[in-house]
């Protein structure tokens, strides 16, 4: 008779949909982060971000040996926040952001240098005047303005550097030519006559 089949017929479209029920219920149970997918899943708060890391402070405190030997060096330049414009840098003068000066950790005070921008070419040449950057791997800190001279944007914030010596104050006052003083076609008597440069020590 068609009654008795058509009941059968239902409830076994019924337990099927009870077993279909059970069996996805068991799915979702043993389901792991790592079972889903990244098709947008996981809620931002799951993802965990890399740590981002400083780059190491160096102690101010610390005083290196100061390099005399007039070469060249690679390094970081990076350029002062216009917050330090007019404070007092390590020569007694005050921190001019339009003008060429300068920190070095370890280049004596009075050195006249060439610093070239790698990336873009950029030349200028800077008098160093005070004493940083106190972060490792960067060699010279420079006034916004020749910052802005070799290119080094404020977004950039740092670029890779040549630092060229050009003339080096000695311990005994005397001077030095660095690496850089026949390119830039300085002498002795040039670096005694420029006012602008005076050859002053620690």
């Amino acid at each position: 008779m068609p009654l008795p089949t058509r009941c059968s017929n239902l409830v076994m479209i019924v337990v099927a949909a009870i077993l279909e029920s059970a069996t996805f219920g068991l799915k979702a149970q043993a389901a792991t982060p790592g079972d889903l997918t990244p098709s947008g899943d996981l809620m931002p708060s799951d993802v965990i971000a890399p740590k981002r890391t400083s780059p190491q402070r160096l102690s101010p405190t610390v005083k290196p040996t100061l390099d005399r030997s007039g070469k060249k060096r690679i390094g970081k330049a990076s350029f002062y926040a216009h917050m330090f414009a007019g404070r007092k840098m390590a020569d007694g003068k005050s921190m001019n952001p339009a003008q060429n000066n300068a920190a070095s950790r370890t280049l004596p005070l009075g050195t006249m240098a060439k610093v070239t921008n790698l990336e873009t070419g950029k030349s200028a040449v800077v008098t160093i005047q005070d004493r940083g950057p106190y972060v490792e791997g960067r060699i010279v800190d420079l006034s916004p303005a020749t910052a802005q001279e070799i290119g080094i944007t404020r977004r950039q914030g740092v670029a890779k550097v040549e630092v060229a010596p050009i003339a080096v104050p000695l311990a005994n006052g005397r001077m030095k030519l660095g690496a850089a003083a026949e390119e830039a076609g300085w002498t002795a008597s040039n670096y005694r006559s420029s006012s602008s440069f005076p050859p002053v020590g620690w």
